[in-house]
């Protein structure tokens, strides 16, 4: 069903996601980068000589294909499947069975809505149940699942999904702290406020240990 302008934006302007997967068409990789930042290149000089830019100055004349490698390469090099870290899991040999918590973990991501930054941080916790992730591999996970476009509900689902099958277990947690430009820097305009999102598996539904786990990250939020 075909939505008029006056909806589209109705979502847009209040971040509803409409989809717990990103939206990506089945076609998506049968270009190569090369092959998209061609395309993305022309795009970008339209709008920029639409917006009345003079692209022959020299400030502004590589901007085309410097922003289609960014689009393709880093802030949405995330969608390409290719790019996902391999996860480096290890069994538990020394029965360390309380909590780990990797706490601010930096996040940049792009507003799937306006395409502006969102910025902030993770907070990631599990308990093990027989297997161990390499410290560094959880930052990994959030970087990638945040270089695409998103939403902050979904990217918090998202890299609690995959700690949870790389480990073999429910019991993770990710808790995410970020201001979103779209909020910021127009619309509302408030550069104050910032939005928390949460998302507990297994045992971190237990009011006791999630409780524990904010109060490791000291992030004085009732959830």
């Amino acid at each position: 069903m075909a939505h008029n302008d006056d909806f589209q934006d109705e979502i847009g302007n209040n971040h509803i996601a409409t989809s717990a997967k990103n939206p990506v068409r089945e076609d998506a990789f049968l270009l190569t980068d090369d092959q998209k930042i061609e395309s993305i290149k022309k795009d970008v000089e339209n709008i920029l000589q639409t917006l009345g830019i003079d692209l022959t100055d020299d400030s502004l004349s590589g901007t085309p294909n410097r922003v289609a490698k960014m689009f393709v390469k880093e802030i949405f090099g995330g969608l390409n499947p290719n790019r996902k870290p391999k996860p480096s899991t290890f069994d538990n040999n020394y029965k360390y069975g309380e909590m780990l918590v990797e706490k601010n973990i930096v996040v940049y991501s792009t507003c799937e809505h306006h395409l502006l930054p969102i910025i902030g941080r993770a907070h990631v916790a599990y308990i093990s149940k027989g297997t161990v992730i390499g410290l560094s591999k959880m930052n990994r996970i959030v970087e990638y699942y945040s270089k695409r476009p998103q939403v902050q509900e979904r990217l918090t689902m998202q890299i609690v999904q995959e700690l949870q099958i790389a480990l073999g277990t429910d019991d993770v947690a990710c808790v995410i702290d970020a201001k979103h430009l779209c909020v910021n820097s127009r619309g509302i305009k408030d550069i104050e406020s910032s939005t928390v999102t949460s998302e507990f598996g297994g045992k971190f539904k237990n009011l006791e240990t999630r409780r524990e786990f904010l109060d490791y990250i000291k992030l004085e939020t009732k959830f």
